[in-house]
């Protein structure tokens, strides 16, 4: 007897909406316009799951559990997710750094409010307890003072909240950065390559320690090149696996300044 796991319908929409997420894995600043394209990406396949449950026939009490407890939250809550994005950065204040914090921080308050408002299912639900799932999940059983749609707002909340962390973050590393660039005497000096041959090179000087005898470590570092060379290297840290898993010349930037000054060498010699 198929359960709802292995219909293909719902494995097939899975699987679609995963992929699509997969490309936002690394963005810790998405646009209101990315996040309204996932929007209409996600509605229309949320209709079909819909439509589904309206023909698709539960085999038991358990099949039905499982629908509205982990999959209907693992897609509703994707589209709640970038819904919440796309509103936070449509109304983001032009201001300060600390004005702009202010405006993430008061979303984070929001959303430790609705959790303690439901902590008694938020404890039911993160401990993964079985026993209350027939008044959260079963339609015609559901008890009203339960708020049985939690679990679905728990998902979106707990990306959320990443998400709410890496913009807070970067605020706080572009302080960092200019106050570091205050203090470097002006110069005429611009990034001109790419971002990544930039981290490249941070890392490079980072593994070889020759910076305060090794003991600089590589926030410092690029914190030093984003201030004094005017680049902005975004996350780095989510940039250098992409570099170390390169599969050819890992070192690219690395060896082309090798290639250069040998060829440079050889002109100075003829």
């Amino acid at each position: 007897m198929e359960n709802i796991y292995n219909n293909i319908f719902i494995k097939d929409l899975l699987s679609k909406i995963n992929i699509e997420i997969d490309i936002f894995s690394f963005d810790s600043n998405i646009s209101s316009d990315k996040a309204l394209s996932m929007i209409n990406f996600i509605r229309p396949l949320f209709e079909e799951l819909r439509e589904f449950t309206h023909q698709y026939t539960f085999q038991d009490a358990n099949d039905e559990i499982s629908f509205f407890k982990d999959i209907k939250p693992s897609i509703l809550s994707k589209l709640i997710y970038f819904s919440d994005i796309y509103l936070l950065e449509l109304r983001k204040p032009n201001g300060s750094k600390e004005v702009l914090k202010e405006h993430y921080k008061k979303e984070q308050t929001a959303i430790t409010e609705f959790c303690n408002a439901n902590l008694d299912f938020y404890q039911y639900y993160r401990s993964k307890s079985t026993h209350l799932d027939r008044y959260y999940f079963l339609r015609g059983h559901e008890n009203y003072k339960l708020y049985h749609n939690c679990c679905i707002r728990d998902r979106a909340y707990d990306m959320l909240e990443i998400y709410l962390q890496q913009r807070l973050q970067e605020v706080e590393r572009q302080e960092v950065i200019e106050t570091s660039r205050a203090s470097l005497p002006d110069n005429p000096f611009r990034w001109t390559g790419t971002k990544t041959a930039a981290i490249e090179l941070g890392y490079a000087i980072y593994a070889a320690g020759v910076l305060n005898n090794g003991n600089a470590d590589i926030k410092e570092i690029m914190t030093y090149i984003e201030a004094s060379f005017k680049i902005d290297l975004g996350d780095y840290y989510r940039t250098y696996p992409t570099i170390r898993e390169r599969k050819r010349d890992r070192t690219a930037f690395l060896n082309s300044l090798i290639e250069k000054l040998l060829r440079k060498m050889n002109e100075n010699d003829n």
